[in-house]
């Protein structure tokens, strides 16, 4: 492809969306273009990258015994209410009517029209198991897109579902899937994390989340570099902690005029944060909760939702609040709640004496308050979330906190799709059985993203050769210059034949020509410039910056052998 006749609209500047180095990039190499917030065109560089991801993940898939289909992107809410989703999933899930008043949905997952069409085209145990998967646009709308194609409102995903008769082969399932994965991440040369993760509204009683460790990620991720431990911080348990337990002292109450902070209830009282007791009040599938963690902890909304069994979970509103404690918001606490409400108590808090908590009163707080003695337990948990520096639940090392994208998240989901949508096969000995269903979507779009995350230097994009939307990139340095043009010319047509290649003919200085290419990243760099009276051009790795004159009579040989080792490294 001559560059002259391509549409590769590279910038001189940095465009305003900066936010992480992906982003930057691909839109200043020409690979993508916003049109709006979350919402972006691949341009032809862009989509030949984003072809290769898309062909590896097809290849992975079909090995693994999926079968590809299409599933409609637009789906009618009949079956999002079978499933009970259409009003538990968020405002993430776009919904429209059509002309006819009917209700619709931009799906941003296919679980419902996945378990519609195998409950009326499978009837008996000897069609299963049944691997199903589609690569599609999906939908969500997100309230903060950010990283270009790494949180978007429209995106592409891979989804498969499987069918099983029993868990034991879903258990087969969902390992294919895994190692599916793995190989995936793999080819693609990405550095890859298999994350314990929660389920969030897709659902399901085991989850594994693939995440690809980056600085400028936005998921965080819980480490522990001695034993392998690796969770999403959402979820991720840690290790007893040494607590100041305090001592038991008689109840008090204390005036805190419009003091509703930890900060500021600290400051007025002379206490550490650590002795100050937070009561968190969520609804939980409609029922009030409190959670109770220690002042300097944070609590872990997908902890408190996994212990407490809970698939929708928010925070009460300012009225639930003052129902239950009969006082506004900033003083709330477990001594003498108004209602009967189901106590969760992390498992450092539990252990406490003497603490400070709300008083269910404006401007007090209660002193001397211990767990147990003062007010119920309903529960004790690990709800807070993980800190550096935190033993490690597994080994007792120190925890450290990272950060990465995730890529791809797998999910066991059991029957809970199958029931509800009334999806049953006949099993050998003639009964009716739910299916039993796995769900493994991958972010096909957002791979683009992750790779150019990882595969980057100060100059530009540094693809590896499984993704490159070229092999090779031929640098005429001086368009003007007879000789230079005529040897270009006949190494871009002896090179056509044997690899995919650039050809930058433009009219543009050279140091145009070299940042564009460094910018764009194709892994080799054939540079035709004045050595050529010698009989030589340059041959150079992208990535290493490795270069050498080779003989034109060699070019072909060298460009080969060059590409064939970048390939096997």
């Amino acid at each position: 492809m001559r560059l002259s006749q391509y549409f590769a609209p590279t910038l001189r500047e940095d465009p305003p969306e900066r936010d992480i180095p992906s982003l930057r990039l691909l839109l200043k190499g020409g690979y993508i273009r916003r049109i709006a917030a979350g919402v972006y065109t691949f341009l032809p560089l862009g989509f030949a990258v984003y072809k290769k991801v898309e062909n590896i993940v097809r290849e992975e898939m079909n090995r693994a015994g999926g079968i590809e289909i299409l599933m409609p992107a637009l789906n009618p809410a009949e079956l999002w209410e079978e499933s009970e989703r259409w009003h538990t999933f968020g405002p993430e899930l776009f919904k429209l009517k059509d002309r006819t008043g009917r209700d619709f949905c931009l799906a941003p997952t296919h679980e419902e029209v996945s378990v519609e069409l195998v409950r009326w085209a499978v009837k008996s145990y000897r069609q299963l198991p049944l691997l199903i998967y589609h690569i599609q646009t999906k939908f969500r709308d997100e309230p903060r897109p950010r990283g270009g194609l790494i949180r978007a409102k429209e995106f592409v995903m891979k989804d498969l579902y499987s069918f099983d008769r029993d868990e034991k082969g879903l258990d087969v399932s969902f390992e294919k899937m895994r190692l599916a994965y793995e190989r995936i991440l793999k080819r693609l040369r990405l550095p890859y994390l298999v994350l314990e993760a929660e389920a969030g509204p897709i659902g399901g009683k085991y989850t594994l989340e693939f995440t690809v460790p980056t600085p400028s990620g936005e998921d965080e991720v819980v480490l522990c570099r001695s034993c392998g431990y690796a969770s999403s911080r959402s979820i991720a348990q840690r290790g007893d902690v040494d607590v100041d337990e305090g001592e038991e002292v008689p109840l008090g109450k204390v005036h805190t005029p419009g003091l509703t902070t930890v900060q500021e209830v600290t400051s007025f009282l002379s206490v550490s944060p650590s002795r100050i007791v937070k009561t968190l009040l969520y609804m939980a599938d409609g029922k009030p909760i409190a959670a109770l963690v220690r002042g300097d902890r944070e609590l872990s909304e997908g902890k408190l939702a996994l212990f407490v069994g809970a698939k929708a979970l928010q925070m009460a509103d300012e009225e639930t609040i003052r129902r239950l404690t009969g006082a506004p918001m900033g003083f709330s606490g477990p001594v003498n709640l108004k209602e009967k409400v189901f106590i969760v108590v992390d498992k450092e808090v539990v252990k406490m004496r003497g603490v400070v908590t709300g008083a269910n009163e404006e401007d007090f707080h209660f002193v001397g308050v211990v767990p147990g003695r003062d007010f119920p337990i309903s529960l004790v948990a690990d709800i807070a979330l993980v800190n550096s520096g935190d033993p490690c639940p597994k080994c007792g090392s120190t925890l450290e906190i990272i950060r990465g994208i995730e890529v791809g998240h797998i999910f066991k989901l059991g029957t809970e799709y199958s029931e509800k949508m009334g999806a049953y096969f006949q099993d050998e000995d003639g009964s009716l059985k739910p299916f039993v269903m796995g769900c493994y979507g991958l972010g096909v779009s957002r791979l683009v993203s992750a790779s150019a995350e990882v595969h980057h230097d100060e100059d530009g994009l540094c693809w590896p050769p499984s993704v490159a939307p070229f092999d090779l990139i031929i640098i005429l340095v001086n368009a003007q210059d007879k000789q230079q043009r005529e040897i270009a010319e006949g190494i871009y047509s002896q090179l056509s034949s044997i690899m995919s290649v650039l050809y930058d003919d433009r009219e543009e200085s050279p140091g145009v020509k070299f940042k564009d290419a460094d910018l764009i990243g194709i892994p080799l760099q054939v540079v035709v410039g004045r050595k050529v009276k010698e009989g030589l051009v340059e041959i150079r790795v992208r990535k290493t910056r490795e270069s050498k004159d080779v003989a034109l009579e060699e070019i072909e040989e060298k460009a080969l052998s060059l590409w064939e080792k970048i390939r096997a490294e």
